[in-house]
């Protein structure tokens, strides 16, 4: 039975047959799993090397041409077939034909979708123009055992394509364009801050002590030392270790992990860019941003216009500034005399569905308020500044507005992509809101320590300092026009189907 006719059949039919004809090509003395085949040229340098051949030019070549990849597609015409073939560059059409293969055409025909090939020929055009691998020599490189998905461009189910990525890679073509710009991205951010004089640094992923942002973390147990360490939530109290120790500009490409809600704007899992460098403020990270965002897009995408889900986006600077408080006032849509009164805050967020804490204060208060009329609404780019020291824990005081704090977060398409502060540096400050935070149980209930020795480091002097966290997948997310951030990651974190 082949895999057409029996295309109806439950899966483990078709993989009964192809075990099948697996252990028949085993049982012949032949390895149905070689690996002794050279490819000489990618399906898009094939491509490129004739693009400019004619039908006629190509006739008489003798080019020998040896590729590989994943058989997509056959039709076969008796004594001879046409097949294409996708490698990690793109497909190429491949021409078998008994007269030249002769007892291999044979095995040719007991090929399935989804197994991986070689083929050795020369390339020709087709009567419709299509450049062709006429074979000369084709081998079974690997037997495939479970068939692609029906039609197997077709995978559609959004959730297992999450779950079975590898799958997604082969049947849709445009995944993998995602995740080749996110390489080129990440690229042209290191090549950014390395022109710049930045050191790329790596800071611990296991710590003892929950800080650098209010989130609940990840807790595992070391056997040896018969401790508990946390899976880190930023690694900024690091970076700044090193700022107090003289590495003035420093950056870290990172994985973080906070055991929060999932969402399409969050994974447990997910990476960041942190960056700190001395003698600076927020205002110059804003320039900085806007150079970065402005630098990167020219590098991956040729312009800095880009569109995300229908939006016109403009990455050129200079990029909006606004207050918080004024945000809540022009894209949220609050009276301004609201927003100056915490009980009418209060009465305000109840409206809105959100029951406020008797603890919050009006910095927080107001800071809800942003997050559930404005966010949503900030088209971008544009950056949100004086944010409340309630809700800054990191953050210097102004020294213009008490109560504020030198800070901006930064918005494109209604998420968060950035988070920036010029850095406190009074340790005593730092130890009474490290204290607030353990009363506020930012960390979760058991957590009762703080980073003393952070603390310590502040003792010995930190540099004026500004730094920044860009989260990577967002950035992602808005360059590759996709709408969640599983689109971005590879494996994205799922819920257990048992």
């Amino acid at each position: 039975m082949s895999e057409r006719d029996g295309s109806q059949a439950p899966e483990q039919e078709l993989i009964r047959v192809r075990r099948e004809k697996r252990d028949a090509i085993k049982a012949a003395g032949k390895n149905p799993y070689p690996n002794d085949f050279r490819p000489t040229a990618g399906a898009r340098e094939v491509a490129d090397r004739y693009a400019d051949k004619t039908r006629e030019q190509l006739e008489d070549s003798t080019d020998t041409l040896a590729v590989a990849g994943r058989l997509i597609s056959k039709r076969d015409f008796g004594k001879s077939s046409f097949a294409h073939i996708l490698d990690g560059t793109g497909k190429i059409q491949v021409f078998f034909q008994a007269q030249a293969l002769g007892d291999t055409y044979d095995e040719t025909k007991t090929y399935d979708i989804g197994d991986i090939v070689g083929v050795v020929g020369t390339p020709f055009r087709t009567k419709t123009n299509e450049l062709t691998v006429n074979a000369a020599q084709v081998r079974l490189l690997t037997k495939g055992l479970r068939p692609l998905p029906e039609k197997w461009h077709g995978l559609s189910d959004i959730e297992t394509r999450y779950r079975r990525r590898y799958v997604d890679l082969i049947v849709n073509p445009h995944v993998k364009e995602v995740f080749l710009t996110r390489s080129r991205l990440i690229a042209a951010v290191r090549a950014f801050f390395i022109d710049k004089g930045f050191i790329e640094v790596d800071t611990p992923m296991l710590h003892q002590i929950v800080g650098g942002a209010a989130a609940r973390p990840f807790v595992t147990h070391h056997n040896t030392l018969d401790m508990d360490l946390f899976l880190r939530i930023a690694p900024e109290l690091y970076l700044k270790r090193l700022v107090v120790g003289g590495m003035e500009k420093v950056f870290e490409i990172n994985k973080n992990f906070r055991n929060e809600g999932i969402s399409t704007h969050h994974n447990p899992e997910f990476t960041m860019l942190e960056f700190y460098e001395a003698y600076k403020t927020y205002e110059d990270l804003m320039t900085l941003t806007e150079e970065l965002f402005a630098d990167v897009a020219r590098n991956v995408l040729g312009k800095t216009t880009l569109t995300y889900q229908g939006a016109e986006i403009d990455l050129a600077p200079p990029w909006e500034r606004i207050e918080l408080a004024d945000a809540v006032v022009k894209y949220g849509g609050i009276e301004k005399d609201v927003i100056a009164d915490g009980a009418r805050m209060r009465s305000r967020l109840k409206d809105l569905g959100v029951e406020p804490e008797a603890s919050w204060g009006n910095g927080k208060l107001l800071l809800e308020l942003f997050e559930k009329t404005a966010e949503d609404k900030l088209t971008g780019p544009v950056f949100v500044t004086s944010y409340p020291t309630e809700v800054s824990p990191l953050s210097r005081p102004s020294d213009d507005r008490p109560g504020f704090t030198d800070r901006f977060e930064f918005y494109i398409a209604g998420m968060e992509i950035a988070n920036a502060f010029s850095e406190l540096n009074d340790p005593d400050d730092q130890e009474r809101r490290f204290l607030a935070q353990l009363e506020a149980d930012d960390f979760g209930e058991g957590i009762r320590e703080y980073d003393r020795d952070y603390i310590r480091a502040l003792e010995y002097g930190l540099a004026p300092a500004a730094g920044e966290g860009i989260g990577i997948d967002r950035m992602v997310m808005i360059f590759t026009d996709s709408a969640s951030i599983r689109d971005v990651i590879l494996f994205p974190q799922m819920r257990d189907k048992e």
